[in-house]
């Protein structure tokens, strides 16, 4: 069994600024991680992994500084990483990326699983998944909260908002999955060590026979054409009450009846 995991990576903070011309997000000098739901992709392609057998490779798209978010993958246990960097490639939105995506998992070979998380924190759309499964012809489960193989089949719990819903499905399959699944180990020392020995092949667009026209911001029907805060959007602001328990209420009785909550 192999099992492809598409990651992505992120800004560790939600602060991030924006090119004036382009209107994509500016990723130099940015702390940057793993998209948490990611993660728990990651998490359960190695459980798999342990219990199946199975092979893990990574995927993701971007800048050359991604090779630490496939490092770290692979210092969790994933086998192999691949990288699609290339300028052309800037700019994507998600129907470029899942046909970028694609294309890259066709030249990857056969597989039986790919798993992708939910959605990514920065974008935060949840289409790209769901778009990869389209453009290779595979059944999708989304929101996965619980995976079991058995044979050539998947069977998966999904998280609905107020129910749980199970879902079979024959493999080759991709789902996409929720903070719900599991919790995504810690690299250790020795697995950080392993990693630097593991394979990262790194592709270009032409490298996957990707179009000029599907990809980037050529291939990018949705443009972002402004980044604003919203009219009267104000920051949280906290306010910490002090006194004996009977002040603290009536103190804060009478700040809900103000802003009308009570």
């Amino acid at each position: 069994m192999r099992i492809i995991v598409c990651i992505k990576q992120v800004p560790a903070s939600l602060d991030v600024r924006v090119d004036p011309k382009t209107h994509n997000l500016i990723r130099e000098g940015v702390e940057s991680v793993i998209n948490p739901f990611d993660e728990n992709a990651i998490e359960a392609a190695l459980e798999l992994k342990a219990k199946h057998g199975a092979s893990v490779s990574l995927l993701s798209m971007g800048p050359p500084q991604v090779r630490e978010a496939l490092r770290k993958g692979l210092a969790m246990g994933a086998d192999d990483a691949y990288l699609l960097c290339d300028r052309a490639l800037a700019g994507a939105d998600t129907l470029a990326t899942s046909y970028t995506l694609a294309q890259a998992i066709r030249k990857m070979g056969s597989f039986d699983l790919i798993l992708c998380g939910r959605h990514a924190v920065d974008a935060d759309t949840g289409q790209v998944g769901p778009e990869l499964a389209e453009r290779l012809n595979l059944p999708q489960i989304t929101y996965v909260s619980k995976i079991e193989i058995t044979g050539n089949k998947v069977r998966a719990e999904r998280l609905l908002e107020e129910s749980r819903e199970v879902v079979e499905a024959p493999l080759p399959a991709l789902l996409t999955v929720t903070k719900e699944l599991n919790t995504p180990r810690y690299p250790t020392a020795l697995g950080i060590m392993k990693a630097a020995k593991k394979p990262l092949t790194v592709w270009t667009a032409a490298d996957i026979g990707a179009t000029p026209e599907k990809i980037g911001l050529t291939g990018s029907p949705t443009r972002v054409t402004d980044v604003f805060e919203p009219p009267g959007h104000r920051r949280s602001e906290v306010e910490m009450l002090s006194g004996k328990p009977e002040e603290i209420a009536a103190a804060l009785a009478e700040r809900l009846q103000a802003a009308k909550i009570l």
